[in-house]
């Protein structure tokens, strides 16, 4: 029998993010194999392409699919459909269903938010709703619109993760639509990361009070993580050709992408941090090198139980087919040492999730009978 612990995992604290200067590539950073062996159980099977996935505090795990429908494996193992209203998902390319998270109250208030592709009424655009969850785990309630306007276009680079944080606010990690003048653009909340209440409103501690705008000058941001004990706040998002990227967020900071050295065109040949356009460009923390690897999410492992790992980040590789695994230095500033697991084992690997007990829930990107995966470290 699966046990899965009674805990809310999409939570996080508020971050206090630090400045930073900058880092190295992934070919410059020793690799170890020192890796815990990794036990894995599926959880859900039969999915495509799951996005996202959250644990309840009563142990119900929930996953959407991006081409539209919900996945419950609930506390007493039963598994099924979620029934929701989602005709006016616009689902393309990258775009549809995405981030999923709890909000901070969620025992009580029973909400949750999701990150969607939106089409109808003649407009088209990514949206985060906010929903409500009956106590079975059988239906699914919309309640609201908290963000719109999110760009898209052909339904690339459409984002979109969410992180609730302790004080009930929500961050959003979103996706430039490959636009060229999206990323530097701060009046598009594309190529970002938002901060904002539940309600949409632009959250305290924003660089400008009257805009959801948290950091800018990203390509595709993929993943919201904080650092357990220090609220080192970081996000990953994917590279061009090169140069996937771990970045530690500072408010109003500028992450230096800036695709429009070509008049209207979207040139992917720039720098994913370029400094020299982009004056006070913020270098990552570590970045993939000469080859993206296709980063698709972050999450700490936390636990002794990770051994030498314990507090490192763990970032999900599409193309890679691995888990990716970056020890950081005490400042978090730099990254020590990497680490690969569950390598060519489970294909795509794309979103991460902590458990209460440590683990991680982790979901497959394939197309083809994807699935949640519990992944533990072995004892």
């Amino acid at each position: 029998m699966l046990t899965i612990p009674l805990t809310q995992c999409s939570a996080q604290p508020v971050p206090s993010p630090e400045n930073l200067e900058s880092v190295g590539s992934s070919s410059e950073v020793p690799t170890e194999d020192t890796l815990p062996e990794l036990e894995v159980t599926t959880v859900l099977d039969g999915l495509d392409h799951p996005w996202d996935v959250v644990q309840a505090p009563d142990g119900a795990i929930l996953t959407g699919q991006r081409s539209g429908g919900f996945v419950v494996r609930r506390s007493d193992n039963t598994t099924g459909p979620v029934t929701a209203d989602l005709s006016d998902l616009y689902a393309r390319s990258e775009t549809g269903l995405m981030g999923i998270a709890l909000a901070r109250d969620f025992a009580q208030s029973r909400t949750l938010y999701t990150c969607q592709g939106f089409g109808a009424g003649g407009v088209t655009d990514v949206r985060v709703i906010s929903w409500t969850v009956d106590a079975g785990w059988t239906e699914l309630t919309r309640t609201g619109t908290v963000l719109q306007g999110l760009p898209v276009s052909s339904g690339r680079h459409g984002g979109c993760r969410i992180l609730a944080a302790e004080d009930g606010t929500l961050f959003v990690g979103t996706g430039d639509s490959a636009n060229p003048s999206v990323p530097q653009d701060p009046n598009s909340l594309g190529g970002k990361v938002l901060h904002v209440n539940a309600d949409g409103t632009p959250a305290a501690g924003n660089p400008n009070p009257s805009s959801p705008v948290y950091t800018l000058g990203h390509r595709n941001v993929q993943g919201l993580a904080v650092q357990p004990g220090t609220g080192r706040f970081y996000s990953v998002e994917q590279g061009t050709s090169v140069d996937d990227e771990l970045n530690l967020l500072t408010p109003g900071g500028n992450y230096g992408y800036r695709p429009d050295r070509l008049p209207g065109t979207y040139d992917e040949s720039v720098p994913m941090t370029d400094p020299s356009r982009v004056p006070g460009a913020i270098e990552a923390v570590w970045s993939s090198g000469n080859s993206t690897l296709a980063t698709a999410s972050a999450a700490f492992a936390d636990g002794p139980q990770w051994g030498p790992w314990d507090g490192s980040v763990v970032i999900g590789g599409l193309k890679s087919k691995k888990l990716i695994f970056l020890r950081l230095s005490d400042d978090g500033r730099s990254v020590d040492a990497q680490a690969y697991g569950l390598e060519n084992k489970y294909g795509r690997l794309r979103s991460i999730t902590p458990t209460g007990d440590g683990s991680l829930l982790v979901t497959t990107d394939n197309g083809d009978n994807d699935k949640v995966l519990l992944v533990t470290p072995s004892q």
